[in-house]
């Protein structure tokens, strides 16, 4: 019999593995992508410095923004990076944990695929065991009652606080936490995130952040003239524009033919005249203070001045925009019939200096559904990282002022589940048995890893924590500043229950896709640039 001629399906220097080793080495790819992050979950949790490509450094607490900084490039790794992605534009925190559970998720089922029971069984285990522990969450968490405005927003302030306490700013918790419930607070039903501005100013301490319930935006480029105006007004009238109010540069290849002085004159003065007009009607608007998208010139400049009346040109369109909803009125393109109704109000207009900067403060508007937040602070890095901090927690507000339950976090409420899980494990038969069982040890990792962030002994306070659960202790969590456990929803340690079930079910879904995967096909990049240089064909001694 002739040797069969080996047949070659894929086109030459395609990747091609798959059975069980492949989901062996795609677990393995996301231990390592959980390992990345793995130190930075809780109070203790150390931060990364990240340098990227440009070579511009970042320093974060934030799984997901540790994850995207980070260029991954194997297939089923990036997995993780996407749910990090999903759960920081879900819920705003809890990046982290999201990361440590699926890496988890993947390790405990690890020994079953290698010994061969299919992976099918595993995931519809995972997606049985998901469905119990999100049915728990609803049953044990607590409802916090709406009417009472006092205990709704201390609610939303301890949420906040434990957000913030595993990040860079946990000394100023308090101090931030009632910053970020003020902010949201301002905002209305739909509570836009866009509306909360954040200016970022270096220089000076933490403390010194301040919340301007209104709008604030660096002071524009401005030209002479412009020390005549004000620094301050009462109660102004605020005209919005997008128009520019100067002489324009004739750079159209338009060409007018005079043949005497006086057309030459007519036509300058005509140019003028157009330009007088359009801030004579600004200025018989009664409006008080101008901002334009586009620029305003010196002449416009100094003609305002001479009114008394304060303009801002190349005003950024988003900061228009928040001016827009804080003090009303409408942005006009013409500046015909401005009537009053168009034109907003504010209690208070000012310019003040802060740090190396000036800001134009608008603050008492009427219908103010909008606020800026000026961060203060030494290095760039670090502002950054508060502004990324910040951010977590206004989610997070936002997660709760819209579902009211709440559930305890330091890793009570995984233990909670774990013990769940298991008992109901013990209750059936067959291999999804074993298969919850393992779920239900990996959701320990969370208590785990905090305690071994704080550098205390895991096991010991893991077998404290599994005997409270077992008599009954709910709420039961790591203690971090005490080395011990303690009831966690007394201890104020809350979180929004969204969160948790978002978690898992994320994780979970990410273990079941990259457990049901069992081959990866990489095609070579098409062109010149085949992947490895000689030595990778098939040998068929072509020349390179």
């Amino acid at each position: 019999n002739m040797m069969q001629p080996q047949i070659i399906l894929l086109k030459e220097g395609t990747d091609s593995s798959q059975g069980v080793p492949q989901i062996v080495s795609n677990i393995n790819a996301c231990q390592s992508v959980a390992d990345a992050v793995r130190t930075t979950l809780g109070p203790r949790g150390m931060d990364k410095l990240i340098i990227n490509d440009q070579g511009k450094s970042i320093i974060s607490n934030d799984g997901a923004t540790i994850l995207k900084n980070l260029d991954i490039v194997h297939p089923a790794a990036k997995t993780l990076v996407d749910i990090a992605k999903s759960q920081d534009a879900e819920v705003g925190d809890g990046t982290t944990s999201v990361v440590l559970l699926a890496g988890e998720f993947l390790k405990q089922s690890k020994p079953f695929i290698e010994e061969n029971v299919h992976p099918q069984i595993v995931i519809r285990a995972f997606r049985k065991a998901t469905d119990l522990a999100v049915q728990r969450i609803k049953e044990i968490s607590v409802k916090v009652k709406k009417d009472d405005k006092g205990e709704h927003r201390e609610l939303l302030e301890k949420c906040a606080a434990t957000t913030l306490s595993s990040k860079l700013v946990a000394h100023q918790k308090d101090f931030f936490a009632k910053m970020v419930v003020d902010a949201v607070m301002h905002l209305d039903e739909l509570l836009p995130l866009n509306m909360i501005g954040v200016k970022k100013v270096t220089g000076g301490a933490l403390e010194d952040s301040m919340l301007v319930a209104g709008v604030a935006f660096k002071k524009t480029f401005s030209y002479a003239g412009f020390e005549m105006q004000r620094k301050q007004y009462e109660k102004p009238l605020i005209a919005l524009l997008n128009v520019e109010l100067e002489l324009k540069a004739e750079k159209e290849n338009a060409e007018v033919r005079v043949d005497n002085v006086q057309e030459y004159q007519s036509i300058v003065d005509a140019e003028w005249k157009i330009l007088y007009e359009k801030l004579d009607h600004v200025h018989k608007s009664g409006a008080k203070v101008v901002l334009s998208k586009l620029p305003i010139g010196d002449v416009a400049t100094q003609y305002f001045a001479d009114r008394d009346m304060f303009c801002a040109g190349r005003v950024p369109d988003e900061d228009l925009k928040r001016t827009l909803k804080a003090c009303g009125g409408s942005i006009q393109t013409t500046c015909q019939n401005l009537a009053s109704n168009v034109l907003g109000s504010c209690e208070k207009f000012e310019e003040i200096q802060i740090g190396g900067e000036r800001y134009n403060l608008f603050t008492g508007c009427p219908q103010a559904r909008t606020c800026t937040m000026i961060l203060r602070g030494g290095a760039e890095q670090f502002i950054e990282e508060t502004e990324r901090s910040l951010h977590d927690a206004i989610m997070i507000v936002r997660r709760a002022m819209k579902n009211d339950a709440v559930v305890a976090g330091g890793g009570a409420i995984e233990m909670e589940l774990s013990k769940y899980l298991r008992d109901y494990s013990r209750s059936i038969a067959g291999k999804e048995q074993l298969m919850i069982s393992a779920m239900a040890k990996a959701l320990e990792i969370i208590p785990r890893q905090l305690c071994d962030n704080a550098g205390f002994d895991a096991t010991n306070i893991l077998n404290k924590l599994r005997q409270s659960h077992a008599e009954g202790a709910l709420w039961s969590g790591v203690n971090i500043m005490k080395e011990d456990i303690c009831d966690n929803f007394e201890g104020f340690v809350w979180e929004p229950a969204v969160v948790k079930i978002n978690a898992i079910t994320a994780a979970s879904e990410a273990t079941c896709l990259i457990l049901s995967v069992d081959e990866t096909i990489k095609n070579p990049k098409s062109g010149g640039d085949a992947p490895g240089g000689p030595g990778m064909g098939r040998g068929r001694g072509r020349p390179m």
